[in-house]
C-alpha cells in the first residue's frame, strides 16, 4: 500500500475537560476540507490500536493538550526527530505518545513527527467541554497544521 501524505492525529480524553482537546481538535477540523491523502484521526486516550497504521504515513501531525506550565492556550509547535526527544507523559493517557513512537519504531520506519502542542492546567476536571482558553485556541491549532502540511 502507498504512503499518505499525513496522518493528523488527535489525543485526548474527552471526559477531562482541557485534556480531551486534541479530539475536540480534530473534530473541528474536519468539518473543513483537506487535500487529498491527509488522514484526520481521533486517538482518543490509548493510541496502540494504531501503531500499524503509522507505517502508512509520511508524516505524523500530533495534536494533544500539554501541562507544560505555560497560560493555558498557548499553542507550540515542535518537530521531534525521534522518540527521545518527546517526553515520556504529555498529559494524564493510559498510553503516551511517547510509548507509541517507541513502539512503532520496533515494527518499522517512522513518519517525520511533528507536535502542535496546547497548554492545559496542571488541574484538569471531569467535564466534557473545554475552557475558554484552551477553546480559543482551536483556530490557531487549525492554522498550524495547515502551515505543517
Amino acid at each position: 500500500m502507498a504512503a499518505h501524505r499525513a496522518l493528523v492525529l488527535g489525543l485526548g480524553n474527552l471526559l477531562m475537560g482541557d485534556e480531551g482537546v486534541g479530539v475536540h481538535a480534530i473534530r473541528a477540523l474536519r468539518s473543513e476540507t483537506w487535500p487529498s491523502g491527509v488522514a484526520l484521526v481521533d486517538g482518543g486516550s490509548g493510541t496502540f490500536h494504531l501503531l500499524r497504521r503509522l507505517g502508512e504515513f509520511d508524516r505524523l501531525i500530533v495534536i494533544e493538550g500539554v501541562e507544560d506550565g505555560a497560560a493555558p492556550g498557548t499553542v507550540s509547535v515542535l518537530s521531534p526527530l525521534d522518540p527521545d526527544h518527546l517526553p515520556r507523559v504529555l498529559a494524564r493517557h493510559d498510553v503516551g505518545l511517547r510509548d507509541l513512537v517507541e513502539s512503532a519504531a520496533l515494527l518499522g520506519p517512522l513518519p517525520h513527527i511533528e507536535l502542535v502542542s496546547i497548554s492545559i492546567g496542571a488541574s484538569v476536571s471531569i467535564e466534557l467541554g473545554l475552557s475558554a482558553p484552551v477553546a480559543a485556541a482551536l483556530p490557531q491549532v487549525r492554522e498550524c497544521v495547515r502551515e505543517l502540511l
